[in-house]
């Protein structure tokens, strides 16, 4: 029998095809862990979608009030079991699987102007009178999105920019990430914007021809797709413009004409930013209970505290309503990952990348703190790690550029490391988002499929769904590790001039 060697190339060759399809199956085994209304705030979000294409017989209709419609009732009762983690899904009853539902007012939707509507607009395709099936279909479809948005810009990217797309994301998304990007959530679009804009205007801006105008039209999709799922996204979208053009400047002509797209995606930012009910919070902040504190007091606590959101994104924090709360390895090993990507990514640092790392960490400090203090709040009320995710992801980013154009790789002590650390860490997340759905935090046990009260009506049973998702997230994070693990470190055609670096 003749054993068949492949070759470095087409190893790669398989793995590039072999992601993708490992990312997709990841985020659909997340897509099904939880039941309808599982999102934050999914009675606001779910009433919007139903109502995001216009008035709809049996979908969407007139309400007793302008600030009212009329939609299925278990659009707005879904989340029954939110804030009550011992309960499951299954008091949603056998009405949410149903064709033939019973209409209800509600004040809670987008319909007042307080989101960007193209989210909900888009969303609103997959609406029909069974909820469960087009929930299932939007948390698809938003799974579909993130793997082929980030897939086409992989290929896109020149070579030596290849690993910043996948690795800041990978050590960013775990578990907050993933439970989001399959969701009916705007913050899905925010963290797919968050990973995608920079690193494809950064390439617009290092490539010529045909790759320039494929990385050009993908940070415009970026930025729309961003700015008009959250009014945040819009405004951490200008961020990463501006972060982008603080890096490739350069005095030739080629670059001020090319001046014109960052420009045009900013004021689309800003468009969205302003026309969203959101960009009022900047200056009335949001409602809370700490209106006895000075804003001094609130300054001081506040500034000392914003870093428990960055590690509740990562874990710190419970997910679905902040009732799913994680055990201490997740956040721990996620929490690790992350900061030890960063700090080695900081090894090769230019007066340009430090000073954009110093931007990107001063927002990530400033803003939550800024609008906890008009709010009059403290940490742990109103501002959530989901606001904050995607300037981590923006963060890990930067740190990972290289001087002259030149690859970031890891070395294989770490590559193993961090496919380990988030394996294990993404694994015990989605075995506990499934327990506290399923059985219920009362139960406890390994066996997910023991003692069921609540489950979907078809499909591989919960233990099957973390088995598969926890396989398919170690291979996505293996495969993406040996992808990026080819050393290639010739610069862009187009490449900024060598910087001087400091240590290794």
């Amino acid at each position: 029998m003749t054993l068949t060697v492949i070759s470095p190339a087409q190893a790669r060759m398989l793995t590039a095809v072999m992601v993708p399809l490992l990312a997709l199956v990841a985020l659909l085994s997340w897509a099904t862990a939880s039941p309808v209304g599982a999102s934050p705030d999914d009675d606001f979000h779910l009433a919007s979608i139903w109502c995001g294409d216009g008035l709809r017989a049996g979908l969407c209709e007139t309400g007793p009030s302008e600030a009212e419609r009329v939609v299925p009732e278990s659009v707005t009762t879904s989340a029954c079991y939110a804030f009550k983690p011992t309960e499951t899904a299954s008091c949603q009853g056998g009405d949410i699987a149903s064709s033939v539902t019973t209409m209800i007012a509600t004040g809670r939707g987008n319909w007042t102007g307080a989101y960007p509507p193209l989210f909900y607009s888009v969303m609103g395709m997959f609406a029909g009178p069974n909820i469960t099936i087009s929930v299932l279909l939007m948390r698809a479809f938003n799974a579909l999105l993130f793997v082929a948005f980030t897939t086409a810009l992989f290929w896109l990217l020149p070579p030596a920019r290849r690993p910043l797309l996948p690795i800041a994301l990978v050590v960013s998304v775990v578990p907050l990430g993933m439970f989001l990007i399959p969701s009916t959530n705007p913050g899905s679009w925010a963290i797919l914007s968050a990973g995608t804009l920079w690193i494809s205007l950064l390439g617009y801006f290092e490539t010529h021809g045909r790759r320039r105008l494929g990385l050009g039209l993908l940070a415009a999709a970026a930025t729309v797709i961003g700015s008009a799922a959250r009014a945040d996204a819009a405004l951490y979208a200008v961020l990463a413009i501006g972060i982008v053009v603080l890096i490739a400047a350069r005095r030739t002509r080629r670059f001020l004409v090319s001046l014109s797209l960052p420009v045009a995606l900013a004021l689309t930012a800003a468009f969205f930013y302003f026309s969203s009910g959101q960009s009022s919070f900047a200056e009335s902040g949001l409602a809370s209970n700490a209106s006895g504190s000075d804003w001094q007091q609130l300054l001081f606590v506040n500034v000392l505290d914003v870093p428990q959101l960055w590690a509740g994104a990562l874990g710190f924090w419970g997910l679905g309503w902040l009732d799913t709360t994680l055990p201490g390895v997740v956040w721990v090993l996620a929490v690790s990952v992350f900061s030890a990507t960063v700090f080695t990514g900081l090894q090769s640092t230019s007066w340009r990348k430090g000073l954009a790392t110093s931007a990107v960490f001063g927002m990530m400090w400033a803003i939550p703190t800024y609008v906890l203090v008009r709010s009059r709040a403290f940490v742990g009320e109103q501002v959530q790690p989901r606001y904050i995710l995607p300037l981590m992801i923006l963060l890990a980013g930067i740190t990972l550029l290289q001087p002259a154009g030149r690859a970031f790789a890891l070395g294989r002590v770490q590559a193993v490391l961090i496919v380990v650390g988030l394996g294990v860490a993404n694994s015990v997340a989605l075995h506990v988002n499934l327990r506290r759905y399923v059985t219920g935090t009362d139960a406890i046990g390994w066996n997910l499929n023991a003692g069921l009260e609540w489950w979907w009506g078809v499909g591989p049973a919960p233990m099957a769904v973390w088995i598969v998702g926890t396989a398919a997230f170690a291979g996505v994070a293996a495969g993406l590790l040996v992808l990026t693990q080819s050393r290639t470190s010739a610069p862009s055609r187009y490449s900024p001039p060598p910087a001087r670096t400091t240590g290794r």
